[in-house]
């Protein structure tokens, strides 16, 4: 217990050490954090009459960026099956980037719910058994237990494996490869029940695909790969950590695949709406190509399109071989997929309403400033979590130099 609480004590007071850059980029963070901070308190003063949603159209942009965020976590997974499954040694030490990736995500995740919520305070109703909610039948309390799960079990494969490499020790495979294991199940299902509650919702025929799911899990495996690759970018420029062009290139071929399902699921979707051209193809008429004058969407969705096929291109060509190349398509890539998952996926929905009335939306800068707060804030617990685990994967942090008791902190 000494050692680990010396552990703490020395990961925590690495995370106030850096150069002028590490401190501004913290500090511009917390800058917005405190900006979505303040305007969510004049949210919970005023209710959800400060945001954009109406009667009409009660997801926004919080519901839009947690339905990414949830695929962003599940993606870690996608670097978990080729290290413990294939073995693949060139993503052995990286996995736990993709971990962390997915506890600042998860994290993210909980707080776009939160603010979702117009009475935050009555949260504890979703917590089945402790609250009064429909459970098992509602799948909102079944997508509370899966995300907290999926948090707690990244926690716990993240901190023993890092406090075994600080330890200088190989971690006891019967303590963590089991929940390895149940979190790769674990990560298929908190994406396909986010999927099931737009499947379940009968009154909504744009979101009543039994595809849905598929597309969720390809979209998240599309993103979250890409994300991680610019990470690893950035952590091989700013540290002396060993990142080989051969793993990025193993992450390249997952987005590549991804992607390429990804589009075909999207494509599949947009001929089985207009080719029947019934009723229900309102909603995607008015995403694709607007509805009775009403067309906020349409440029959106079309420069999601053309990132994503210019990505896909990009990376079937040897071209994106080269890094500067690789980066420039995982840009497009997770541009692309944020707004189509995002904006492109959950607002259609509502637009028409059951009733046939055109009600579009656009968030009020109280919620574009809520959205950056915490975008700001997932990404001060990323980086702080890199900063706590590089040095330990470095070799510099481990137990074997501890400072002495005699006045060395």
């Amino acid at each position: 217990m000494t050692s680990y609480l010396i552990f703490l004590r020395r990961c925590i007071r690495l995370l106030f050490v850096g150069d002028w850059r590490y401190y501004t980029w913290l500090g511009a963070l917390t800058v917005l954090c405190m900006l979505g901070l303040n305007s969510y308190a004049k949210q919970f003063v005023q209710g959800l009459g400060a945001t954009g949603m109406t009667d009409q159209v009660s997801w926004g942009v919080y519901i839009a960026n947690f339905t990414f965020l949830v695929g962003m976590a599940a993606a870690a997974v996608m670097m978990v099956i080729p290290v413990y499954i294939y073995k693949n040694e060139d993503l052995h030490d990286l996995v736990i980037f993709g971990e962390l990736l997915a506890v600042a995500a998860i994290l993210m995740c909980l707080a776009f719910v939160t603010v979702d919520l117009g009475r935050a305070d009555r949260f504890w109703h979703l917590i089945p058994g402790i609250g009064v909610f429909h459970f098992p039948g509602s799948m909102l309390s079944w997508d509370v237990l899966v995300l907290n799960g999926y948090l707690l079990l990244n926690l716990h494969i993240c901190g023993y494996t890092i406090y075994c490499r600080y330890c200088g020790r190989r971690p006891a495979k019967w303590f963590y490869i089991p929940f390895v294991f149940i979190g790769i199940a674990w990560a298929v299902s908190i994406h396909t029940i986010t999927a099931f509650l737009y499947v379940g919702l009968g009154g909504r025929p744009f979101w009543n695909s039994a595809v849905l799911g598929p597309r969720f899990l390809a979209s998240a495996f599309t993103a979250g790969p890409a994300f991680i690759i610019l990470t690893l970018q950035i952590i091989r420029k700013f540290s002396d950590y060993r990142i080989t062009d051969r793993a990025l290139l193993t992450l390249r071929s997952i987005v590549q695949v991804s992607m390429l399902i990804n589009l075909f699921l999207l494509a599949n979707e947009v001929f089985s709406e207009f080719y029947t051209t019934d009723r229900n193809v309102a909603s995607t008429q008015y995403l694709f190509l607007g509805l009775h004058g009403f067309h906020a969407l349409v440029p959106w969705i079309w420069t999601a399109l053309s990132f994503n096929v210019t990505s896909a291109v990009l990376l079937m060509l040897p071209l994106t071989r080269q890094v500067k190349w690789l980066n420039v398509a995982c840009v497009l890539t997770v541009c692309g997929i944020w707004i189509e998952k995002g904006m492109g996926m959950v607002i259609p929905g509502f637009i028409p309403s059951p009733l046939g009335e055109m009600v579009e939306y656009t968030p009020t800068l109280n919620e574009d400033l809520i959205c950056l707060g915490i975008w700001a804030f997932g990404f001060l617990c990323f980086t702080l979590f890199l900063r706590m685990s590089v040095p330990i994967l470095e070799g510099k942090l481990l137990q074997a130099n501890e400072p002495t008791a005699a006045g060395h902190g």
